[in-house]
């Protein structure tokens, strides 16, 4: 008894018919007939009868096709969990994420995911929401830390909130207008140059759209800069920007001002299509991610103004 004959006879049995069931398993009908003469033979008794054109199913057979269905399906489960193993010793996650959600949230799940499964390839781009959801939806990405909203407005795409965090004000001078607690208005930096950054960012939209709410329209010294580009101009002097305070944590030559509640927030989200089923590699990588943000919550280790969604 070989797995190809139970596969041949179950589809004969479902189908009562040899010419439809041999088109069902893509082989030729004499060579099913053939097959289940076979598998007849090994068993030592019929599995159907034939009368007239009617196939139906002797006692042998309906014996049989239960316990040829579970064994079936045994085998087809064992593949599955056995590819899905090896996709996690040869598979490959491609994972998107915002400047600073690359410098930040992504080291220590990356570190745990390659801790855990180091001979997956990991693929990281950079770029800001608007390009990550690009590239997530022609099929560039497996994942993507984005700030919402900037998925909320496809269908194609399912975006999780993990986490929220506050804006801060980073400059090299203390700035004028703060409050006895050291906080500032929006409205505060009506006079101040800011450094912007480029088209695409999500970090743009938010300080662009503060300062609009707040009935002003800000003077920009620098525009369009990457995360990088942008702490270094603040650091040069050159203005003032808004920028997550988890990025100015090791640049000691930059001065962080927290803002006044409620102050300007961002929800970071998870990212991925809809109509895609995640590989096993990718589906392994977001619960890593969120087991790192259960964890990071439960010691305290989120940075200040950072708290969790998921």
């Amino acid at each position: 008894m070989q797995l190809h004959q139970l596969r041949y006879f179950v589809a004969v049995a479902e189908v009562r018919h040899f010419t439809q069931a041999a088109d069902l398993v893509g082989i030729t009908q004499p060579s099913l007939s053939k097959q289940i003469h076979a598998l007849e033979t090994d068993l030592g008794a019929p599995l159907f009868e034939r009368v007239r054109g009617n196939i139906t199913l002797t006692a042998a057979g309906d014996v049989l096709l239960p316990l040829a269905k579970r064994i079936l399906a045994d085998v087809d489960t064992a593949t599955r969990e056995v590819q899905e193993l090896v996709g996690l010793r040869r598979g490959r996650v491609r994972l998107g994420a915002t400047p600073s959600l690359a410098t930040s949230l992504a080291p220590p799940v990356l570190r745990r995911f390659r801790d855990a499964h180091p001979t997956v390839d990991l693929r990281v781009e950079e770029g800001g929401s608007q390009d990550l959801v690009r590239d997530l939806l022609r099929g560039d990405l497996d994942l993507a830390l984005i700030i919402m909203p900037a998925a909320g407005t496809d269908p194609g795409l399912r975006a999780d909130p993990i986490l929220r965090e506050s804006l801060v004000v980073a400059s090299v001078d203390p700035l004028p207008g703060a409050s006895p607690a050291g906080e500032l208005r929006i409205t505060d930096l009506r006079d101040q140059p800011l450094v912007m950054f480029r088209e695409g960012y999500d970090l743009r939209d938010a300080t662009l759209q503060a300062c609009r709410a707040a009935g002003f329209e800000p003077t920009l010294s620098v525009d369009g800069g990457e995360m990088d580009a942008v702490l270094s101009f603040v650091e040069a002097g050159l203005g003032v920007a808004l920028v997550p305070g988890i990025v100015v944590a090791r640049r000691p030559g930059i001065r962080v001002t927290r803002l006044v509640p409620p102050g300007v927030r961002r929800t970071i989200a998870v990212a991925r299509r809809r109509d895609v089923v995640p590989t096993h590699a990718g589906r392994e990588l977001r619960r890593i991610l969120l087991e790192y943000v259960h964890d990071a919550t439960a010691t305290d280790e989120l940075p200040p103004g950072v708290e969790p969604l998921a």
